[in-house]
């Protein structure tokens, strides 16, 4: 009996991490993923990543602010998405626009 509780109470906090990831954390994530991709593979240029480095900042800052109260609204969450879908096609168009770093 006491191993079925310990088990529980050690898969609950080894879980509780991964429940806890806030979506649009991970959408940060994997554009700052994208954005440092893009720059290994040249496909954007200096100017572009600092640019969309840029834009990620303000959404982070958005997010902040949205989280001071200790919860993101669904207004909030709304807006962030609609920051977050404009900064993936920013990104997209700006790693398809035939310019490179060379």
């Amino acid at each position: 009996m006491r191993r079925v509780i310990f088990s529980l109470l050690l898969g609950g906090t080894l879980c509780a991490p991964l429940l806890a990831q806030n979506p649009v954390d991970q959408r940060e994530q994997n554009q700052r993923a994208r954005i440092r991709q893009g720059v290994k593979s040249g496909e954007l240029t200096r100017n572009e990543a600092r640019q969309l480095v840029k834009k990620e900042a303000k959404i982070r800052s958005v997010e902040r602010k949205a989280k001071s109260d200790g919860e993101i609204t669904r207004k909030e969450a709304r807006k962030l998405n609609r920051f977050l879908d404009k900064s993936s096609r920013d990104i997209r168009k700006q790693k398809n626009d035939r310019q490179d770093r060379n």
